[in-house]
């Protein structure tokens, strides 16, 4: 919403809402616009929680719903690929996406998150959030409806490289959501529940997992008796899964519901609509005009500074630290099943049946818990102890796991499957929450979303780096030989992550201007 809409869209035939109106016009030319800005910012951070709240939620949740269901979906696809194109070759490649293929496919979209997360960080703090938001939408439904349709070109392309190609695009829709929904979510939280919000907007992430497994169960028992009698049936499988993942982004207008935002604050104040809505949207969108627009010199001026360096410096290594084990474990939970022999080699259907069944208990048992648990304790517990506790677990668990690999497969691989658990619920109740809430919390409005996505992205570069050592490490010696060793490789990042964490502030109870020290001006 542009300062002049607000100003002259007069309620028609009330004279008392045009006295209002021009009366506010005179305040704002008498020089009180840093009054008028301290009394709207006071008046958001001691807010009570309202439906407006909860409407600002669910519009951004169900963005990262969406997004995690198409990042995460990849892992079922392609194993379920494996019995459709791959159906005919011989001997262990037999059913099998080869490595290399499937490296890239799941590492697409995490490449183009990397260039959404900076770009849509940068472009938000520069245009504007209200600009940006809504335009990765459009980039997200026309690729994941394109990925699910991806096929054989008549030369050249093969299905997974035309696959590449929409989800390497997907990715970077995916990755301009990051910073842009946290830092809506942010800016219009009260002080006392921002760090909750923010966590049930990122804990909508879990849902989008469990989804895609749970879609993936019941697409796969719809097809049931085509599959068992033509194995190559799969194909409609996984691209019925791939597109279902646009379908929760139709359920909101967010655009309608961004552009209202700011008249919407003052009914979360009082509680009832009034003359006052529209001369604070006003005041909103007045006070957007007098903020400076972002430069990469005034950026470099800021950072150049130790005291602020060292926060970017901390939320991206610590994010970096945390994709690195969390994505080579959760976009490869369906390897990690097959190696621990969690999935024999049944027939094409009961294979793939059980394997989602086990991502399936691997996030209702720790990953969901884990989101949630944070939800509800961030905001009385910190978010920097959080981050110590779940770097602490995660560095203990992934040793056992790492070093104990096959005594305990010896023993029991429901053991194995529960300290895997056990490390989805700290990572979640943990750094891979926290390490999305700092970054918007901890910097100037002028940088805020732009800093959010250097962090981001920061973390997508370990996760791209993580699947590239998945996969290129996990066969040396043998198939998935080397899969302990590459736990321990996680716990290393784990204990990087945990020595960073001191560089990050404790953001618990402060005003975003107290964060960032905001001058006034």
């Amino acid at each position: 919403m542009s300062a002049d809409h607000s100003l002259h869209d007069p309620l028609q035939g009330v004279e008392e809402a045009a006295e209002y109106r021009e009366k506010y016009n005179r305040q704002l030319s008498d020089n009180d616009v840093v009054a008028l800005r301290q009394q709207a910012l006071a008046e958001i951070d001691n807010a009570k929680f309202g439906m407006f709240h909860v409407k600002a939620c669910m519009v951004a949740g169900i963005g990262f719903f969406t997004d995690s269901y198409d990042i995460f979906a990849i892992n079922l696809c392609s194993l379920i690929m494996g019995y459709v194109y791959y159906a005919d070759a011989v001997g262990p490649a037999k059913n099998t996406t080869p490595t290399n293929i499937d490296m890239w496919i799941k590492g697409a979209t995490q490449l183009g998150c990397i260039i959404g997360q900076f770009t849509f960080g940068y472009l938000a703090d520069r245009l504007g959030r209200k600009r940006i938001y809504g335009v990765e939408l459009i980039i997200i439904i026309v690729c994941t409806i394109g990925a699910s349709f991806s096929g054989n070109t008549m030369r050249g392309l093969s299905v997974y490289w035309v696959l590449f190609i929409w989800r390497f695009v997907l990715g970077i829709g995916i990755g301009g959501d990051y910073p842009v929904s946290a830092i809506i979510t942010s800016e219009f939280a009260t002080t006392k529940n921002r760090g909750a919000m923010i966590a049930a907007v990122f804990a909508m992430q879990g849902f989008g997992i469990v989804a895609a497994a749970i879609v993936a169960l019941i697409v796969l028992a719809c097809f049931k008796g085509a599959v068992e009698g033509d194995q190559l049936k799969l194909d409609y499988v996984w691209r019925i899964i791939m597109g279902l993942g646009t379908t929760p982004r139709y359920t909101i207008d967010i655009e309608q519901n961004v552009k209202r935002a700011a008249i919407d604050v003052q009914t979360t104040v009082n509680g009832r609509r009034d003359l006052g809505d529209e001369a604070y949207a006003a005041q909103a969108a007045h006070n957007d005009k007098k903020v400076k627009k972002p430069n990469w010199t005034e950026f470099y001026n800021h950072f150049k500074k130790w005291k602020h360096f060292r926060v970017l410096m901390g939320t991206a290594v610590t994010w970096f630290a945390l994709d690195v084990a969390f994505y080579g474990v959760n976009l490869n939970s369906s390897i990690i099943l097959q190696a621990i022999g969690f999935v024999s080699s049944e027939s094409p259907y009961k294979a793939i049946l059980k394997n989602t069944a086990g991502n399936i208990i691997l996030n209702l048992l720790g990953t969901l818990p884990g989101y949630w648990v944070t939800v509800f304790t961030i905001d009385r517990l910190g978010r920097k102890t959080i981050q110590y506790i779940g770097f602490v677990m995660l560095l203990i668990l992934f040793c056992i796991l790492g070093f104990a690999y096959h005594q305990i497969l010896d023993k029991s691989v429901a053991a194995f499957v529960v300290l895997i658990t056990l490390a989805n619920f700290f990572q979640n109740f943990g750094p891979n929450t926290t390490t999305f809430i700092i970054p918007s919390e901890a910097f100037p409005t002028r940088f805020r979303s732009t800093c959010h996505g250097i962090s981001a992205a920061s973390g997508k570069i370990g996760a791209v780096i993580a699947q590239l050592g998945f996969f290129h490490l996990k066969d040396r010696g043998g198939k998935n030989k080397f899969i302990p060793q590459l736990i321990q490789i996680f716990a290393l990042f784990m204990l990087v992550g945990l020595l960073f964490t001191w560089f990050v502030p404790e953001t618990k109870g402060k005003s975003l201007e107290q964060l960032s020290e905001e001058s006034e001006d």
